[in-house]
């Protein structure tokens, strides 16, 4: 079978010592266009502010991105995230009030564009955890409402999985019916206070899953690669991208998305993967395609 190569191409995290990360639309939607001419056959999106290249919550971004891939002609599978709105800072006097920076909204507004846009999947995060000094809180509650507008909008969920709790309660609501299975996981490795980049760690994570799942992973930095492989040698898809890594390898910064995807690929071959074209990886995944 191939294997799904997704690229995950600007974030929400602030860009530091890699220019080559695209924050306008149009860049972001010609650096996914060029992923998938380089092998990838899934984008995974965030849109930012083009004047200040924070993170962005809004919709008219989300649909100029998604507008410029599907007028271009490429078939490429579009992964917007709905995990922006999560972040939530302790006020330094009150605790209990937001501080600057927080961005913490209703699961409607974070999943907005999804269903205004339609697209094939979408980003479901299960984790509530740390990054630095801010909360990232998704109750299962917001992970239900998320999943309910993704199932109208007919798109296919991402799980994303930062640790064997979030497997859990991801389990837990496929149980509940609040989430649709089987289900497509996907294991964040590498990020501090989530899971380790290990072997043991992706092999214990793996085993978790309901029989029936299908399954990527990927490593944060300089995991990116190591992990990549490793999710090959244990059966998984896999992903690379300027949101998870900005090096071609130590030292030499990538100059756009498609070089760590074309990376990405040599490696897949080199391990007897070849890889999935968007249409092999609808069938894969079970997306209608649409004219939308």
């Amino acid at each position: 079978m191939p294997t799904i190569l997704t690229c995950a191409v600007t974030g929400g995290a602030p860009i530091q010592n890699n220019p080559a990360v695209p924050v306008t639309p149009k860049d972001i939607a010609q650096q996914s266009i060029d992923a998938s001419k380089a092998g990838a056959a899934v984008a995974h999106i965030h849109v930012r502010d083009p004047k200040t290249g924070r993170s962005s919550m809004e919709l008219a971004h989300y649909r100029e991105v998604v507008e410029r891939i599907r007028d271009s002609g490429s078939d490429i599978v579009i992964n917007l995230t709905t995990g922006t709105g999560a972040a939530f800072f302790p006020g330094k006097d009150d605790p209990k009030v937001a501080g600057p920076g927080t961005e913490y909204e209703t699961p409607e507004v974070r999943a907005r564009h999804v269903a205004a846009l339609k697209p094939d999947m979408c980003s479901l995060d299960f984790c509530t955890m740390w990054f630095r000094n801010r909360a990232f809180i998704n109750s299962p509650e917001h992970i239900a409402a998320i999943a309910k507008t993704a199932k109208e909008a007919g798109t296919v969920t991402e799980l994303e999985c930062f640790d064997a709790g979030d497997i859990n309660l991801a389990k837990q609501m496929m149980s509940d019916g609040l989430v649709a299975a089987p289900a497509f996981f996907q294991l964040v490795m590498g990020v501090n206070y989530g899971s380790a980049a290990t072997t043991e760690t992706m092999m214990y994570l793996r085993n978790l899953m309901p029989p029936g799942s299908t399954w990527a992973a990927f490593g944060i930095g300089p995991h990116a690669f190591p992990m990549l492989a490793q999710a090959l040698l244990l059966g998984g898809h896999v992903r690379v991208g300027l949101e998870d890594n900005y090096y071609l390898e130590k030292g030499v910064k990538a100059p756009h998305n498609a070089a760590l995807v074309e990376k990405g690929v040599a490696i897949m071959r080199s391990l007897g993967h070849e890889p999935a074209t968007p249409a092999e990886a609808r069938d894969i995944l079970r997306i209608t395609k649409r004219n939308v």
